[in-house]
């Protein structure tokens, strides 16, 4: 099922009220509209180690302090490498699938742990997208800026404070020239 047809999917099954064409634009942008690698078969994931530097202060040092952002295979090192040394820290310190959200919300999300949330994005896209639609409905002010389209704020609550200065660092199209975008392009269809 391509992803047009899961995105409306989600919308039914939760009763949302999101624009389609606002959550296509996050899963582009994100994370190219893959949840997972065509290769592996693996969840997309991007490994934190900030967050897992948190998460497991006395974590001895190894290859999680080390990966290479889009190298499927690096962050998959990284993960697995601090997966052994406290694998809750490790999965709250991950982004994963479609929505690139970060295992720390898994409460917020409605699951019993962490694990749960991981498991039920493995199952499929169309968890991952339902996991999106939780995550914005739980936020009142990001819901709010995707009603108003106002992409900086979007880009600020769900990237941080820091997305411009990440976007000049790598000479990359800022997160919320992307989501608008992304966003002409599906409200168009």
């Amino acid at each position: 099922m391509n992803l047009t047809a899961l995105v409306a999917q989600a919308i039914a099954i939760t009763e949302s009220v999101i624009d389609p064409a606002v959550l296509r634009a996050f899963l582009d942008v994100e994370s190219a509209g893959r949840g997972f690698d065509p290769d592996t078969k693996k969840l997309i994931i991007q490994f934190e180690p900030v967050w897992f530097k948190r998460k497991a202060r006395f974590a001895p040092s190894g290859a999680w302090t080390v990966n290479r952002v889009e190298v499927q295979a690096k962050e998959w090192q990284a993960f697995n490498n601090a997966f052994a040394i406290n694998p809750d820290a490790a999965m709250e310190s991950t982004s994963i699938g479609l929505p690139q959200i970060m295992g720390l919300h898994w409460q917020r999300l409605g699951f019993d742990s962490v694990g749960a949330m991981w498991d039920s994005f493995k199952k499929s896209e169309l968890n991952q997208i339902i996991g999106l639609i939780k995550f914005i409905e739980t936020d009142p002010v990001l819901l709010r800026a995707i009603v108003d389209h106002d992409w900086h704020r979007i880009a600020y609550i769900y990237n941080g404070s820091g997305y411009m200065a990440i976007a000049h660092n790598y000479k990359r199209e800022p997160y919320n020239v992307s989501l608008a975008n992304a966003y002409q392009k599906y409200r168009a269809v």
